[in-house]
């Protein structure tokens, strides 16, 4: 496509549209468009044609939570346009809703033929990723089946099946076959002189195993007074910094985001909840470490996503009886997802368990929430799951074993399994990868803070005196291992992670701020990695990169080796503030800030790595999310590090 997406987001339903509300179903880019439910394209194709041709538009869609565009018929200055289309989009749960107003110009009676070519084909989102896979579908079939005001595709394979109904009112005049299996809903619209018709057309998507008794939208703008309702109330009562306004706008764009971007979920005894999900277009779903850092961030202003959370991890947690070995019991999940692919078993996400840090961060957060609300219930309750989840790491995730948290690429998933998950993201400064297992060095920091923390819990809560001790002997070892085995004397910084002889992964690189946020490094350490980070290698101006410049492994471009990612950011500077460096602290606020003011005062999910004084506006990042819940998240960590200062 040739010009930009907008996204429209509403819990785990989005669509991607053009600047004229059209979808194309094109392929490949860095963004998929359409109309997607639980990970499948509901709507591949959405295109308005009046009189025959493509209009042209006067005023393209803006981002915002309704798309509005204003599109005229093609013409020339000699003879003006004898109407106006103004078109406007609004996405619900499972639905999409579009209000078209057609206003004559002309004194006269205006005949218009107006039409939407809509084609659903239900593909797979892991189909749209620019991966260059192919994925076989023996049996597949597709239908359309013609309603009284609109149409009904239908998509089949054995007992997977999913439909999306499209219905208008006015009912379209002719539903016509295209010869590509899209239809053409056509309507010949009477204009008075000077009046205006009004069409509204409503969609509504059935993903595979949805039997819920939706209530389609009427109209856009309820849609929007939706959004909006939501919006306040996920805000409400949450007191933002007066005397920085750009900070407070940060925040309250980061809370209006993380409200439509929570998504179904259940939690151990069936009941519904609603957690964060990590971010639209590629990830609107919950992924464990994601939700975790999320709910870390807002949990002193809004802790209902860190209990929410906490419960749909607990019920996803691997009971060791699972289809894949990476599902060992205690583990908490990595990544859920509802599509075809993950279904048939064609690609490993259904329940996929990749990941290492996602259990001590589930422990990480548990602690914190009961520390900051008093739950003992919740801590109570989830007493099973926590021991399972310390059992995980001690046993399987290698603590006993190996002292350090170890994972191993997966062949059929993620070759790396913390953060940093590319296949190249943790490497050497020249850039040589490791070979066999890999210790990362962050998630040596969040099982430190994971065992102290539950230690916590079992001397207050659980009355497990012996239990507490033993955890927080294990977490003392583990800091005196971690600073004799992964600290490089020639650098004064802690390497990016050991490789499977216990070798140093020699990188410099920002994983060692989450170190500072955990508490794991004594006080001389911390401070010397915390000014380190602020060296003009390390900090861009709009943040703090994920690899030093200069090492022959940076690439400004890189998603983890040299971009700026407002989250990591958000966590180096909880961990300076920790270790006493307040300015160094508000150094890096400040450049989130400022990238924020300059992009809406939405922080994306990732930045390019150029420096400010070159690049004085921040550059986005290819392939990232749009919206993402850390990033939105983020602005309340740095209120947190550094209040409004």
């Amino acid at each position: 496509m040739t010009d930009r997406h907008h996204l429209l987001v509403h819990g785990a339903t989005f669509a991607a549209v053009g600047d004229r509300g059209d979808i194309s179903g094109v392929r490949g880019g860095g963004s998929p468009d359409g109309l997607f439910v639980r990970d499948a394209r509901h709507l591949s194709r959405w295109q308005l044609t009046v009189d025959g041709a493509v209009p042209e538009v006067l005023s393209p869609v803006a981002d915002g939570g309704a798309a509005r565009c204003v599109l005229v018929p093609r013409g020339d200055r000699q003879e003006p346009p004898a109407y106006t289309v103004f078109r406007e989009q609004a996405v619900g749960d499972s639905s999409f809703v579009e209000l078209l107003r057609v206003t004559s110009n002309r004194p006269v009676p205006v005949t218009v033929r107006l039409a939407i070519t809509a084609d659903a084909d239900f593909t797979d989102q892991f189909e749209l990723r620019s991966d260059h896979r192919t994925y076989v579908k023996a049996g597949a079939v597709r239908s359309r089946h013609l309603l009284d005001d609109g149409i009904e595709f239908g998509y089949r394979r054995a007992e997977w099946h999913a439909c999306t109904a499209i219905t208008a009112e006015p009912a379209p005049d002719a539903v016509e076959e295209t010869g590509t299996g899209a239809r053409r809903l056509v309507w010949t619209l009477e204009l008075a002189p000077l009046g205006t018709t009004e069409l509204t057309l409503r969609v509504v998507a059935r993903p595979h195993g949805d039997r819920r008794a939706l209530r389609v939208p009427r109209s856009p703008a309820a849609v929007n007074d939706q959004l909006l309702a939501l919006e306040d109330g996920f805000a409400q009562g949450v007191a933002l910094p007066a005397g920085w306004p750009e900070l407070a706008a940060a925040c309250a764009r980061g809370l209006a985001d993380l409200a439509t971007l929570q998504v179904p979920a259940t939690g151990p005894d069936g009941e519904e909840l609603r957690v964060p999900a990590a971010g639209a277009p590629w990830f609107l779903t919950l992924l464990g470490r994601d939700a975790l850092l999320t709910s870390l961030f807002a949990l002193p202003y809004r802790p209902q996503p860190a209990a929410a959370t906490l419960l749909a991890l607990a019920a996803t947690q691997a009971g060791g009886s699972g289809a894949s070995p990476l599902a060992q019991p205690g583990k908490i999940v990595h990544e859920v997802r509802h599509g075809e692919l993950a279904h048939f078993g064609q690609v490993p996400y259904g329940r996929y368990y990749g990941s290492v840090d996602a259990t001590p961060l589930f422990l990480v957060l548990l602690g914190a929430y009961v520390e900051r609300t008093g739950d003992a219930a919740t801590a109570r309750r989830l007493e099973p799951h926590a021991r399972a989840a310390v059992g995980w790491m001690l046993d399987h995730g290698g603590l006993t074993s190996h002292g350090y948290l170890v994972y191993r690429a997966d062949g059929g998933g993620l070759a790396n399994q913390n953060w940093k998950d590319s296949p190249g993201a943790i490497c050497s400064a020249d850039g040589t990868r490791p070979t066999g297992a890999v210790m990362a060095a962050g998630a040596q920091g969040y099982a430190y803070d994971a065992l102290r923390r539950t230690a916590a819990l079992a001397r207050t809560v659980w009355a497990d005196e012996t239990y507490a001790a033993l955890l927080e002997q294990a977490a003392a070892d583990l800091r005196d291992r971690f600073q004799r085995d992964f600290w490089m004397r020639e650098h004064s910084f802690p390497a990016l992670a050991l490789d499977g002889e216990g070798r140093r992964v020699d990188a410099l690189a920002s994983d060692a701020g989450h170190l500072l946020w955990s508490g794991l490094l004594d006080k001389e350490y911390g401070g010397a990695v915390g000014r380190r980070l602020l060296e003009p290698d390390f900090f861009s101006g709009w943040g703090v990169r994920t690899l030093a410049s200069g090492q022959p492994a940076y690439h400004p471009l890189s998603h983890h080796r040299g971009s700026v990612w407002p989250h990591d950011n958000a966590l180096i500077a909880l961990g300076l503030a920790r270790y006493g460096l307040h300015d160094e602290a508000r150094t890096v606020a400040r450049a989130l800030v400022d990238a924020a003011t300059a992009t809406g005062h939405r922080l994306p999910g990732v930045l390019a790595g150029y420096g400010r004084g070159t690049h004085p506006e921040p550059v986005p990042c290819p392939h990232a999310c749009v919206r993402e819940s850390r990033s939105a998240a983020a602005p309340l960590a740095l209120l947190t590090a550094v209040g409004g200062a």
